[in-house]
């Protein structure tokens, strides 16, 4: 696939399309708010079991494909958010799924070309993932609490740490904490390692403190 080639684009597009016109739903018609959550987050808990069922089928399990990746972590809050909309998980989910997921999907590390079914299962993981936090936080099922931006980044940074320590003991690359993607990606524009760590932990921040206010003004009521 062409980074920003017309297939590419589009796949975008297609997400955004599908989240807006969910979050608009639950706006129009709050009873819905409910079996949209409901069939978001048990959506993405069976694609990724399916994708489970795939993988380890032909790899086995190993460490180094545990998932153990930023987006694992935040699909399955996603996913607990969607459910149960216990705060933290809404809260993990909107700002770290939210932002890990937007730089997946906009420099996507694909295994296979498309459209073998692991890159349709990469748009579907990371675009469920942006959808799901946009109907929960934009779609008005839940709202985020005072201080939830330094919350979720406080969870972000203890995840990567002991990501890190995980990746120093047994040699692992989570989080690509190690080295960068093979494909093109934002970290080609940090610098080399170790800057691109401080600088990506800087942008994170910049991207939660944007998220933020977004959820602000989407929620403040109309004059």
């Amino acid at each position: 696939m062409r980074l920003f080639g017309p297939l590419h684009l589009a796949l975008l597009a297609g997400i955004v399309l599908a989240a807006v016109s969910l979050v608009a739903l639950c706006r129009a018609r709050p009873p819905a708010r409910r079996p949209i959550r409901l069939a978001l987050g048990w959506g993405l808990a069976l694609n990724e079991l399916a994708w489970w069922g795939f993988r380890y089928g032909r790899e086995g399990i190993h460490l180094r494909n545990l998932p153990l990746q930023l987006c694992d972590v935040t699909l399955w809050a996603t996913v607990l958010g969607c459910v149960t909309l216990y705060a933290p998980f809404v809260e993990f989910s909107y700002f770290a799924g939210m932002a890990g997921s937007a730089m997946a999907l906009l420099t996507p590390d694909l295994w296979t070309p498309w459209p073998s079914y692991p890159a349709l299962y990469f748009f579907a993981a990371h675009g469920g993932i942006v959808t799901g936090a946009a109907v929960l936080v934009f779609g008005g099922e839940a709202r985020l609490r005072a201080g939830a931006m330094w919350r979720a980044y406080g969870m972000l940074l203890g995840y990567a740490a002991a990501v890190g320590a995980v990746n120093a003991v047994c040699g692992t690359n989570f989080m690509y904490l190690c080295r960068k993607p093979a494909n093109r990606s934002l970290l080609d524009a940090l610098g080399p390692w170790p800057v691109y760590l401080a600088s990506g932990a800087v942008l994170a921040l910049a991207m939660f403190w944007l998220l933020g206010l977004a959820a602000r003004l989407r929620s403040e009521p109309r004059p």
